[in-house]
Formats: structure tokens, C-alpha cells, sequence
């Protein structure tokens, strides 16, 4: 690790500029607090304002540099400006993570239209328009990193949860077509894919169930080798392996991030 003038060690994001989505709650907070702390500058994407003040001012606190962006990132337009609005503050973008998405627990046949395009639109088309806009930018500083957030569900599918299982699926493939696309320009792309993750997501999916979620998050971690859900920070520290250079060789991939719930198939 390079070490400052003053002889502190540098982060190993030192330098950096990265974007990350959903930052306002949850995984993506958790990783923009990590990239942070890692030494980046880091664009705060979301549209819940309130959380992503909470994040930032988290992030000024421990000495980073952070930039909030109020965005709906489901809407047209809204991930060029979210990539603009980063790239004239801090110079550039080196590294985006597409962590925002949403969940809907219900079969093919209780799903409307309505819902299945605003889980299309929030889970897939979100990330790719994130990642058409950052593209450009990474070519321009010589290469860079992208780690979207798919889920076990990108691997294998899973009961009343159609609209989820399929767009988080796509993530992956998605990863896989981007990475063969541009890692000749030295961007790589990865997905990051989590197992239950104690986030307000996860409790609100286990109310859409009709479950507590004590009762959901204590069924779950029963049925995982290592007896546990996992944390925000345990996938954050995945996310910001493949965003590091520690990841200089590795693109195209998948990495579950399960405590084990997918090891027996």
C-alpha cells in the first residue's frame, strides 16, 4: 500500500471518484461510507433526500469528500445528470455501483403491468442507463470499475418474487455483456450477488410476506451454513474488492455473498 508525505497510509480508493447508487440506505450506504473511508470521492445517488443528508454528513464527519444527488434514477435522463452533476464536482468517475433496487414479493399472476415495469425500470433499466452514462467517463481516465448489485436470485430463482428474480437475473447477464464489451478499454465489470442482508429492503420483504421481521430474519439465517444473515458492511467489503485494484484481473464475474445459503444448489 502507497503510503502520504505524512507517512499515513492511503486508502485504496485514494484518489478515486466513484458513484454509487441507493446510497441513501442500506448496501449502498454502506459502500459509499467504505469507498469513503478508502480514500474516494464519492457521489451519493438516491431519491430520499433525508437519507442521503444522514450519509453524507456521516462521510464529512470522518473527513471524506462526498457529493448528495437527488435523483430518480428510474426516469430518463436522470443518470446522465446524476453522472454529470459527479463528474464537473470531483474532475472525473473511476468507479460506479449500482446498488439501488426494490422489491416486489408476488407470483406472475399477481403481478400487474404497472408493477413488473417499476421493478423493469428501478432493477435493469436504472442500471443500465447508470452504467451507459458512466462508460464514456471511465474511458476517459484510461479504464475503471463497475460492480452492480444483482442478488442469489440472479443465480437461481426463488417463490413469489417473479419480477425481482428476473430482473436481477438480467443484472448478471448484463455484467457479463458489458464486460466482454469494454474491458478491451480497461473497464471491468462485476456483480456483486448478496444473500438476505439486514437492510429496511429486507424487512419490508419480509412484511409484504406477512411475516415479523424477527421471525423472517430468524428463518432465514437457520437455512445458511453459517447461521446468519449477512450485514450492509460484509457486502460493501465485497463491493469494494472488485472496485480495487485487488480485483485488476477479475471481470465478467459473479461473487455470492451468501454466508452459504446457495453452497447446497
Amino acid at each position: 500500500m502507497a503510503a502520504s508525505r505524512r507517512g499515513a497510509p492511503l486508502g485504496r480508493l485514494a484518489g478515486r471518484v466513484a458513484l454509487v447508487t441507493g446510497a441513501a440506505s442500506g448496501i449502498g450506504a454502506a459502500t459509499a461510507v467504505r469507498f469513503a473511508a478508502e480514500g474516494a470521492a464519492v457521489g451519493l445517488a438516491d431519491r430520499d433526500e433525508a437519507g442521503l443528508g444522514r450519509v453524507a454528513k456521516r462521510i464529512a464527519d470522518a473527513g471524506g469528500r462526498a457529493l448528495p444527488i437527488v435523483v430518480d434514477l428510474a426516469q430518463p435522463g436522470a443518470a446522465d445528470r446524476a453522472v454529470t452533476a459527479l463528474a464537473e464536482a470531483f474532475g472525473g468517475l473511476d468507479l460506479l455501483v449500482t446498488a439501488a433496487g426494490i422489491i416486489r414479493r408476488h407470483t406472475a399472476l399477481e403481478t400487474s403491468d404497472a408493477e413488473w415495469d417499476e421493478v423493469v425500470a428501478v432493477n435493469l433499466t436504472a442500471v443500465f442507463r447508470c452504467c451507459r452514462a458512466a462508460i464514456p467517463r471511465l474511458r476517459a481516465r484510461g479504464g475503471g470499475a463497475i460492480v452492480t448489485v444483482g442478488s442469489g436470485w440472479s443465480l437461481v430463482g426463488g417463490p413469489r418474487a417473479v419480477s425481482y428474480a428476473a430482473t436481477k437475473a438480467a443484472v448478471a447477464n448484463l455484467t457479463r455483456a458489458l464486460a466482454i464489451d469494454h474491458g478491451p478499454e480497461g473497464i471491468r465489470v462485476n456483480c456483486v450477488c448478496p444473500g438476505d442482508t439486514d437492510t429496511a429492503l429486507l424487512r419490508n420483504e419480509f412484511g409484504q410476506l406477512g411475516e415479523s421481521p424477527e421471525a423472517g430474519i430468524a428463518g432465514s439465517a437457520a437455512a445458511r451454513p453459517l447461521r446468519r444473515i449477512g450485514t450492509p458492511e460484509e457486502i460493501a467489503a465485497a463491493i469494494l474488492y472488485l472496485a480495487s485494484d485487488d480485483a485488476a484481473y477479475v471481470t465478467g464475474t459473479t461473487l455470492v455473498v451468501d454466508g452459504g445459503g446457495l453452497a447446497g444448489g
